[in-house]
């Protein structure tokens, strides 16, 4: 057989294969539909406005929920695209969705709750609740796992890492530190999850348990978890990437492996929570009163300790990033795992609140949208 003969039968069965993978992703995942669902509320000028533009975006492929607050009015909450692309389930305003980072200001709410029932504080150092702390890391507080200044690496192992709590306290503790402790801002999700490991030690119970009874439920919040809520299988939205121009199903968030009582703990703590755009409008609803933390407290949880160091400057408080903008304080944070997205944003000096999931990857993503929405909210 001569090189030609053999380049040309490789071409070819190149482009056999590459049409079967092709007609593979048809059959197994489809194409993204052109039918885009739309279901919610939209309430005034401003909505309207916010809502054609999302509207134009989901006919783009993104798909998720939306919540807008102005002057203490709901003008806005909306499902966009499809759930589940396959079965045509819409997505709605109390669609479950992954919340990845944002998990965080549960922790920090956690943390200073059980500040105010006298149980820690802020200030304690981490040998107070771990046993074998090496020197390196003897004087670090729980202020500084907060305020992500500790100096614990960003992660120790992938999300879904089976490690057990023991194990990873273990390896935490053995980790190099990326600076000395209260030095400089280094986001740190290893930090959040050591201080979920301290509220399980501290209350005996799971971590997830202590935000249901001392969080979630006060807050009205009964589809915001892990494992606790009865999880109806349509409401839980999947998610989906693009490949070779087609939409490929990543499933649902329950359809990685957990522990018993929730993510392993490369996962706990820092991100994973799952919730719906509802429920982070109860949350954002809970925060402006005391039901859940004192006046005291909310101060310290929204107090610019550090620097992130970016440009446009933001300081991180505990488990929220506050922000100086044109229309004065925005309390934010965001989360997303490449797949599913989430930004929360809290205008307190306008008296506007915008939260936004997304489940289609990093096209279209909420962090980008949320972004997009201000601006046409304050144009």
């Amino acid at each position: 057989m001569s090189p030609r003969t053999f380049r040309r039968r490789s071409i070819a069965l190149f482009l056999s294969i590459f049409l079967l993978c092709i007609l593979l992703s048809v059959l197994l995942f489809g194409r993204s539909s052109t039918e885009v669902p739309t279901n919610g509320t939209v309430e005034g000028n401003l909505a309207e406005r916010v809502d054609a533009f999302i509207t134009d975006v989901a006919s783009k492929g993104y798909a998720g929920s939306l919540v807008v607050e102005k002057d203490g009015a709901l003008i806005l909450a909306k499902g966009y695209g499809f759930a589940n692309q396959r079965e045509k389930v819409p997505v709605t305003p109390d669609t479950i969705f992954d919340i990845g980072s944002v998990t965080k200001q549960f922790t920090a709410a956690a943390i200073l709750k059980l500040e105010e029932q006298g149980k820690l504080k802020a200030e304690d150092t981490i040998s107070l609740y771990f046993d074998n702390v090496p020197e390196d890391k003897q004087n670090i507080t729980l202020h500084q796992l907060l305020t992500h200044t500790a100096g614990f690496p960003e992660s120790l192992a992938n999300d879904y890492a089976p490690t057990l709590k023991d194990e990873y306290i273990d390896l935490a503790m053995g980790a190099k530190l990326t600076h000395p402790s209260g030095e400089t801002y280094n986001y740190s999700n290893t930090g959040y999850s050591l201080l979920a490991a301290i509220i399980e030690l501290v209350t005996g119970g799971s971590y997830e348990t202590y935000l249901h009874n001392h969080l979630f439920t006060s807050a009205g919040m009964m589809q915001t978890g892990y494992v606790l809520p009865d999880w109806q299988k349509d409401k839980l939205a999947r998610g989906y990437t693009r490949l070779l121009g087609f939409s490929r199903d990543t499933g649902t968030p329950l359809d990685h492996p957990f522990a018993e009582d929730g993510p392993y703990w490369n996962l706990r703590g820092n991100g994973g929570i799952l919730s719906t755009a509802m429920d982070m409008y109860r949350w954002h609803q809970a925060l402006q009163g005391n039901t859940i933390l004192s006046e005291s407290t909310k101060k310290n949880m929204f107090t610019p300790y550090v620097s992130e160091g970016y440009e446009q400057e933001s300081y991180y408080g505990y488990g929220w990033v506050i922000m100086s903008t044109s229309q004065g304080r925005l309390q934010t944070h965001n989360g997303g795992n490449d797949i599913f997205f989430a930004d929360i944003h809290r205008y307190i000096d306008v008296d506007t609140f915008i939260f936004i999931t997304s489940s289609t990857g990093l096209r279209h993503n909420a962090t980008e949208l949320s972004w997009q929405a201000a601006n046409i909210l304050f144009d």
